[in-house]
């Protein structure tokens, strides 16, 4: 059956000349070796951006360490902050910004309410902190975090959390609801 097989594959190849070159041309060029050089040096370089989120620190409200913070978007309704305040409108998130830097805090900020209002989140918890600064100014990231929720489009309003929560040192944020739009002003 072999001998079958053989001359079966000797007869169909008749003909046919063999290749004198055992590579394929595939039609690409070849690599430019410089060229990838310079691109791998700048893939390594760090490039720093500027990240445009709309929380200018230009003019930041200094807040004290003990200072009760409280604000609403104007339209909102005053029931509402009072829930807010008094603790009854439940945050299902929370954040801590303990020992970050200020850039760092903005960042995480901005993209912890970015999440919570793709989740459709009505309230969270951002703890900022109150410790006064070795300089003795007033608490910095507690300041910046005062200042940055007020622009946040987002952000309804805001205040101080029950000591149980955090007191002085944290903040319920009332976030709009994307989905429901007009039941918040």
């Amino acid at each position: 059956m072999q001998d079958d097989d053989f001359s079966l594959f000797k007869s169909e190849m008749r003909g046919v000349k063999p290749l004198k070159y055992d590579r394929a041309d595939t039609g690409k060029p070849k690599p430019d070796r410089a060229r990838l050089a310079t691109l791998r040096q700048a893939a390594t370089q760090r490039v720093e951006t500027i990240k445009v989120d709309g929380l200018s620190d230009q003019f930041v409200i200094d807040v004290g360490a003990e200072d009760e913070l409280y604000w609403a978007r104007e339209g909102l309704q005053e029931g509402q902050m009072r829930k807010l305040k008094q603790g009854q409108v439940g945050f299902e998130g929370s954040l801590d910004l303990h020992g970050m830097k200020v850039e760092q805090a903005r960042d995480t900020l901005w993209e912890f309410i970015a999440e919570a209002v793709r989740r459709e989140i009505r309230c969270v918890r951002v703890t900022h902190g109150k410790a006064a600064r070795l300089d003795g100014k007033r608490p910095l990231i507690k300041s910046h975090v005062n200042t940055w929720l007020r622009q946040h489009p987002q952000v309804l309003g805001f205040a101080s959390c029950l000591p149980r929560h955090g007191g002085t040192g944290a903040v319920y944020v009332l976030l709009r609801r994307t989905m429901l739009d007009g039941r918040d002003e």
